[in-house]
């Protein structure tokens, strides 16, 4: 069983007088905020007894007030992994960044690097890349980002832990 906590929202200020509060969302999975729903957060366990995306609010049980709810602002709601393959269906193609991280990203014969993170500009993910150590040494620099994009993925096999590429070697010049 996995220990490994994942950031999926942050609750916000109180709306209204029942203990409805603002979520925040970081995470591209709203279907697994459901009523009956417990979630660590920084302030202990929670159980969601209302959500509406629609307002994108949320209220949990034991917290049906305004003064109680307060006691909420500004906590973080994490999950962990097993909840997460549980509750988050993925799509042909999709992946969690947890499968991507860790991957080697190769393109033809050549390892460019291993993929340390995954950072979101506007609406692309970009593969933050650690170089791999043969091509520092030849004076590439020690990482760089890579748009997500089908114009420089040709393929991601999380089996392997490998994201085969084309035109990545040129991100790298150019970083």
């Amino acid at each position: 069983m996995s220990q490994e906590q994942f950031y999926i929202a942050q609750i916000g200020r109180t709306i209204g007088l029942w203990g409805d509060l603002k979520l925040n969302l970081h995470t591209d999975f709203p279907e697994q905020f459901k009523v009956g729903s417990t979630f660590k957060t920084d302030r202990g366990e929670l159980t969601i007894s209302d959500v509406n995306f629609k307002r994108n609010t949320i209220r949990f049980q034991g917290y049906e007030s305004i003064d109680s709810a307060k006691k909420l602002t500004n906590a973080k709601i994490y999950t962990d992994l097993e909840k997460t393959q549980e509750n988050c269906t993925l799509n042909e193609g999709q992946y969690f960044y947890f499968d991507i991280e860790g991957c080697t990203i190769v393109q033809g014969d050549l390892v460019l690097g291993v993929v340390d993170d995954i950072q979101r500009m506007v609406d692309t993910d970009y593969l933050v890349v650690n170089t791999d150590a043969s091509l520092v040494e030849e004076g590439f620099s020690k990482s760089f980002l890579l748009p997500y994009i089908d114009r420089y993925i040709l393929t991601t096999d999380i089996e392997e832990k490998k994201i085969y590429t084309k035109d990545a070697k040129d991100i790298l010049e150019a970083s």
